[in-house]
């Protein structure tokens, strides 16, 4: 019988690999969607830093940028996550992409993006929730016993 704490950490595996594989997949899909950007997206901001995602959809070259940082970023961020390695970083990696989805297009009362959304859900969605589980992988990360990063942790 399994003790209280390696169930906690299989759990916690399991939504480092659930949340790895969300990563993936949003970015192996976007890199094989012929023409993505995130243009649209951006342009589509009408909240507090507006003005800072419209002058990246505006310029070429920033918004060239960006949509690499963000394909490659989201995959590289669910392999690590998906396998267990260098957790701590995608997490804060992780972290930081999605607070830039979830300020650019937040589900707050009277804002209308004119793009499909699941509804408002008065500040948390999706993205909230996936950003507070990638905080929790932070502070208690898994992969030192269920991941790559188990290979190369020190033995006391």
């Amino acid at each position: 019988m399994l003790n209280r704490s390696v169930v906690k950490t299989i759990g916690l595996a399991l939504l480092r690999i659930a949340i790895g594989w969300h990563f993936l997949f949003e970015g192996i899909s976007k890199l094989f969607t012929p023409g993505w950007t995130s243009a649209d997206f951006l342009q589509l901001s009408n909240w507090l830093f507006s003005g800072f995602f419209h002058w990246i959809a505006d310029n070429p070259f920033i918004l060239g940028i960006t949509d690499l940082i963000v394909i490659w970023g989201i995959i590289l961020i669910g392999l690590a996550l998906f396998l267990g390695i260098f957790e701590r970083i995608a997490a804060i990696s992780g972290m930081v992409i999605i607070l830039l989805f979830w300020l650019a297009n937040p589900p707050l009362t009277g804002l209308d993006f004119g793009i499909p959304h699941e509804g408002n859900y008065l500040i948390v969605d999706k993205n909230l929730v996936e950003f507070f589980a990638l905080f929790i992988l932070l502070l208690f990360p898994s992969g030192k016993y269920f991941g790559i990063d188990h290979f190369f942790r020190k033995k006391n």
